[in-house]
Order: structure tokens, then C-alpha cells, then sequence
């Protein structure tokens, strides 16, 4: 038996029609190209400064805020993208917190209440993905495990990055599929996740 619970075993993906209502406002232009890069060992310091923005902004709603995503990987190729997951006692009454993200320079872009209460915003330079969960949510625990994971076991860093590399490649004329085709890969690395 795993140690794991279903919600966290599970992944959640939305449907077609969930996922084409979930945008609010227009893409980012950094969405029209799927760019890989070596890692870069400034990425954990553009969090830091971001995170700091963001906790200077929510204050004493921040619950947590964590470097997710390739970034956060010491190694680990990745688009250029910091992406941050905040967690809030609650996501599903913006008015708490997306004005002062807003005055902070971040803006709505995702709003997925079937997906944990998921909200996500970008910062004016498109290179924050600040993705909001509610306390406790399964696919903020899912990222942190997936993680440290990828940081203690270079194998599975090496086959995400080659899988990254080839996938975007793969996808160069349709850059939206970019992320589900990654499904295959992250779901054997979270095999031997919850295998442990």
C-alpha cells in the first residue's frame, strides 16, 4: 500500500471544455514558442526576488511559497520560466489577494476552480508563473514531491531533461501541446515516486 493518498497519486487534467474557459485575457507571448535552456544557475535567485514581491504584497495571507517547476532543479534544462507556487487559506475569493498582486505588477491569466482552486498569474515580463493554490491542495504537494525528487535522483533529471528537450522539438508548430505531451514521462517519474 502506498504511503501516498489517491488525491495525491491521482493527476488531475481538465477537460477540453474546462481548459478553454480557464484563460482570462490574452496568452502570454512567450506561450507561442517552447524554448529549452541549460540551467542556469540565476534562477534560484530570480525567485527569491520574486517570492519577495509576492510575500511584500499577501503578507499574512501567505501560507507558503515555494520554487517549483524545472527551475528549481540545480542541473535541470528548463524554459526560463520561474514558476512559484503560492498557497493561500482559500483561492476562490480573488478579491483577497489578485488587486494587491495586481499593484505588485502580476496579472490574472488562469483561473481553474476544478483544478484544486488553481489560479495563476504572470508578472509583467512574462518570465513568473505564480500559480495560487488553496492550502493543502494535492497538485502543490505533487510538484514539491516531484521536486526533490528530480534534485536527489539524477537519472530521472537527466531522462525528464531529454524527454523535455525532444517533446519541445516535437512540438515546435503546436507549442500548446508542449505540457500534456510531458504526461508519459512525469507519470513513470512518479511511479517510482510513490514506489518509494
Amino acid at each position: 500500500m502506498s504511503r501516498y493518498p489517491q488525491e495525491i497519486r491521482q493527476r488531475l487534467l481538465g477537460t477540453p471544455e474546462q481548459n478553454a474557459i480557464a484563460l482570462v485575457g490574452e496568452p502570454p507571448r512567450r506561450w507561442s514558442t517552447i524554448v529549452i535552456e541549460d540551467y542556469d544557475p540565476a534562477w534560484p535567485g530570480r525567485f527569491t526576488t520574486a517570492a519577495a514581491v509576492v510575500t511584500a504584497a499577501l503578507g499574512e495571507l501567505v501560507v507558503g511559497i515555494e520554487h517549483v517547476g524545472s527551475t528549481s532543479v540545480p542541473g535541470l534544462a528548463a524554459k526560463p520560466i520561474i514558476d512559484i507556487d503560492l498557497t493561500l487559506d482559500d483561492t476562490a475569493d480573488e478579491d483577497r489577494f489578485v488587486p494587491d498582486l495586481a499593484r505588485a505588477g502580476y496579472r490574472l491569466l488562469l483561473r481553474e476552480p476544478w483544478w484544486y482552486g488553481h489560479r495563476m498569474l504572470i508578472n509583467a515580463e512574462e518570465d513568473v508563473h505564480l500559480h495560487v493554490w488553496p492550502a493543502g491542495a494535492p497538485e502543490a504537494v505533487r510538484h514539491l514531491l516531484f521536486r526533490d525528487w528530480l534534485r536527489g535522483h539524477p537519472d530521472d533529471r537527466d531522462l525528464y531533461e531529454s524527454a523535455k528537450r525532444r517533446i519541445a522539438v516535437q512540438t515546435a508548430d503546436r507549442p500548446g501541446d508542449y505540457s500534456l505531451t510531458k504526461s508519459d514521462v512525469i507519470d513513470e517519474i512518479f511511479e517510482r515516486i510513490f514506489a518509494s
